[in-house]
């Protein structure tokens, strides 16, 4: 006897119903709270998921937060990948895309177990995805005449990344725009 195709597609139902219920309540612990906040139990409380289902979907809090943060990136890099697929110059979805990381980087920061999650395996994707992006921007700017072709695109958008990640420790918005402006600034060509 075969097992009708609507069992299965219930249980990934419910795997993924449990999955984003965890997520969502790690989710609001860590908007609430911090990231210190976040246990197991905490999520169970806020879920009404027992812990011993929680325990079959994630070894520990920390496979919890690993996975919610995932999430987080995913949606980050989905949100500058539609700012870079707008319509416009090279320059302008640039200049988008710089100031929503900047401030990306200014509203998610946590000290230690923040940095800890930064070192997950889904970073270095995520970075390389985004430095890439960011380059072909770049070189579509420079190929336009609005951005400077003497540097190598991909030295730049590293350039962009690496100082736009210290937006994290400005301690207002203007502060932010002033660091994408000097960002901008070394992005001009040479005159």
């Amino acid at each position: 006897m075969q097992v009708p195709k609507l069992w299965d597609e219930t249980i990934d139902a419910h795997r993924r119903a449990v999955r984003d219920a965890t997520l969502d309540a790690a989710a609001e612990l860590v908007a609430e709270q911090g990231l210190r906040a976040v246990t197991m139990s905490r999520i169970a409380e806020r879920t009404g998921i027992g812990r011993a289902t929680l325990y079959k979907y994630f070894s520990d809090v920390e496979a919890v937060l690993a996975a919610w943060h995932e999430r987080q990136v995913h949606g980050h890099m989905r949100q500058l990948a539609g700012l870079r697929d707008r319509g416009g110059s090279a320059r302008a979805r640039l200049d988008s895309v710089l100031e929503a990381y900047a401030f990306i980087q200014h509203e998610h920061h946590e000290g230690e177990l923040t940095a800890r999650l930064h070192q997950a395996p889904h970073m270095d994707h995520a970075q390389q995805h985004l430095r890439e992006f960011i380059g072909d921007l770049i070189a579509e700017g420079a190929a336009a005449g609005d951005l400077r072709d003497d540097v190598a695109a991909d030295e730049l958008a590293s350039f962009c990344l690496n100082a736009l990640a210290g937006a994290s420790s400005l301690p207002s918005k203007a502060a932010v725009r002033r660091l994408v402006a000097v960002a901008r600034d070394g992005l001009r060509p040479p005159a």
